[in-house]
């Protein structure tokens, strides 16, 4: 007789796992299951680990600027990558443990292997096409199996994968995705970027940092082509300035491979095309939904453009079946899929006032260096919507703790609506923005004003000042530019 829960989520990445303790504390029978690893890609792939590398060149890069605060090293530093990696590796195992004690604090059973939805209300777990990589102590309170279980409420937060382009397919030697790139065995001397995303970013990024001779290729007008253009710009400058080289408006189509090295065929928008030879490059235009291989076809789910369709509190078009996170479609962010696993639960538990997913207000991070962060819409977006606008900017230039800290380039900027002073929108480029942009997704939240914001008060010195004074100027009242 199959087991019987009340929440069955399918996948333990960051939407999946945080869903199922919330499901817990609510009182509901939970069960997760995964094919290969607890924390999903996030953990053990991407979000963590990628910070850990970027942590490692951020101080790479201090240590051969010591001079600019006075103080002297002997000598070039230089990176061990191998111990770099191991340094990542070591962060996604301490946390892949952690979510297993986590399952087992809140009493969620572990299913190991992959699911497929049979009917509404229940799935079959086969053996992982993958190799399951448990914790590094197994702690989850009870670790099952192949088998049939059965669950009024099914949840998919399967995530996602990298995305491909035909003819350009990553092949793990030569062309890499993020996984690759995330450990390799040795520094190459010269690498291509295809696609400026967060993820293309943040990998030319640290590569630069190890030395490595990099080239961006971005299809699109500009780099991170969500962003703000603004913001943009000077982030590409600063980019450039530590010797990346960016091509924008230009895009791959064709690449020669060679024992070991490749030639990009890069076509710009004039419809020159010139050819780049580098050792290894990534592939970084996107990630796809991991749909595939659900029932979901079979039962019925509506998917678009490779996601699952659901409203704003996880609900697929049938009855009993739901889904969060990358799978469920942009943007594909860790803490959006933790936000919507928590509404998903506690719309299923029935609590009162519930609030529907805000996907405006989902803040956006770019670990680069510098730093990008946003949230709402940008200039651009408010100005198509029809809005009538006010829009203030604050240059770290003028910012003493900036200057103090040597990241004096940078910008906060702030959109406002004339007529009702809501807070439309925040786009930030420098030291730290990414600790600083929650200020503003809090402010948006509460449906803060303009006049709120200006008599708030901001510590002195901090980077956070640039936040206030960027509002100040969007109505003709900043004080220190």
């Amino acid at each position: 007789m199959a087991e019987n829960y009340d929440v069955i989520i399918i996948g333990s990445g960051p939407g999946g796992y945080v869903a199922a303790v919330r499901a817990s504390q609510l009182g509901l029978k939970t069960a997760i299951v995964e094919r290969e690893h607890l924390g999903g890609i996030c953990l053990n792939w991407g979000c963590i680990p990628t910070k850990a590398l970027l942590r490692s060149a951020e101080v790479l890069d201090h240590a051969n600027h010591a001079k600019d605060y006075g103080l002297v090293l002997e000598g070039k530093m230089t990176a061990d990558v191998t111990a770099v990696v191991a340094r990542s590796r070591g962060v996604s195992a301490r946390l892949n443990g952690g979510v297993g004690f986590l399952m087992k604090k809140n009493k969620v059973d572990v299913i190991w292997g992959e699911a497929k939805i049979t009917k509404p209300g229940e799935i079959v777990v086969g053996k992982s096409s993958k190799p399951v990589v448990e914790p590094q102590n197994p702690v989850p309170k009870n670790v099952k199996g192949e088998g049939t279980y059965t669950a009024k409420h099914i949840i998919i937060a399967t995530g996602a994968r990298p995305r491909a382009l035909p003819g350009i397919e990553p092949d793990g030697k030569l062309i890499w995705t993020y996984f690759e790139a995330m450990k390799p065995a040795a520094l190459p001397k010269s690498l291509i970027v295809m696609g400026s995303g967060a993820i293309g970013i943040e990998f030319a990024s640290f590569y630069r940092s190890m030395g490595v001779d990099v080239t961006v290729v971005e299809v699109m007008p500009t780099i991170m082509p969500v962003e703000d253009v603004e913001v943009t710009a000077i982030a590409r400058k600063q980019l450039e300035k530590r010797g990346l080289k960016i091509l924008t408006s230009a895009k791959i189509t064709k690449v020669e491979k060679a024992a070991d090295s490749l030639t990009a065929h890069v076509e710009t928008a004039d419809g020159k095309v010139q050819q780049i030879t580098a050792d290894r490059m990534i592939s970084a235009v996107g990630v796809q939904g991991n749909i595939e291989n659900l029932g979901l076809e079979a039962v019925g789910v509506k998917t678009d453009r490779g996601c699952v369709v659901i409203d704003g509190y996880g609900k697929t078009n049938i009855a009993g079946i739901y889904a969060i996170g990358d799978v469920a479609g942009p943007p594909m962010l860790a803490h959006k899929a933790e936000h919507e696993g928590v509404v998903c639960v506690e719309k299923i538990a029935g609590l009162p006032n519930v609030h529907a997913t805000d996907k405006g207000k989902v803040p956006g991070c770019t670990y680069c260096h510098p730093q990008v962060a946003s949230v709402g819409l940008t200039e651009a977006k408010a100005k198509e919507a029809g809005r009538d606008i006010r829009v203030g900017r604050f240059s770290f230039a003028a910012n003493g703790k900036a200057i103090a800290l040597g990241e004096d380039q940078g910008l906060c900027k702030v959109i406002f609506d004339k007529k009702t002073g809501e807070l439309l929108g925040a786009h930030m480029v420098g030291a730290e923005v990414t600790e600083l942009i929650q200020g503003f997704v809090v402010a948006m939240n509460l449906e803060t004003t303009e006049e709120e914001l200006m008599h708030t008060i901001f510590p002195h010195p901090t980077v956070s000042e640039t936040m206030k004074e960027a509002v100040l100027d969007a109505y003709g009242r900043v004080l220190n530019a």
